[in-house]
């Protein structure tokens, strides 16, 4: 069974079945949005269009634009200037929360992390180490 919630967009309450996030009246406009949307990239001429060009062309909240690229709605293999913005650092992504260069930034901050740790563990397996001395 769902719970009652406010649709963040009207503020009506609806039954949350998990499914959507809004009430079904926003979700029959945000779909009549979707496919104007379609129908704009559709035509050869506008399908390099960007995120900002389709906005401007067809009025819809880039917002959505961006909810449809992460859900796969709209494929970038398909479109080449659609994404949405990188969770850290906002440059437009296609794939996954954060965009190539962060990525490779977190990747390099892990390498450094874990050679120091290797550094640590040699130092103190080095420090338990017992030297015998040999008296003659």
């Amino acid at each position: 069974m769902g719970e009652i919630r406010n649709c963040p967009r009207c503020g009506e309450f609806f039954n949350y079945n998990g499914v959507r996030d809004i009430c079904g009246k926003c979700a029959m406009a945000e779909e009549e949005q979707y496919e104007i949307v379609y129908r704009f990239l559709r035509r050869r001429e506008n399908r390099a269009a960007t995120v900002e060009r389709i906005v401007e062309a067809t009025g819809v909240e880039e917002d959505l634009l961006h909810k449809w690229v992460r859900k796969g709605r709209l494929q970038p293999a398909l479109f080449p200037n659609l994404g949405y913005p990188c969770d850290q650092c906002g440059h437009l992504t296609t794939t996954g929360k954060l965009c190539s260069s962060c990525q490779d930034e977190l990747k390099g901050e892990l390498r450094k992390f874990e050679a120091g740790q290797e550094f640590r563990e040699a130092v103190k397996k080095a420090e338990k180490r017992t030297y015998l001395s040999d008296k003659r």
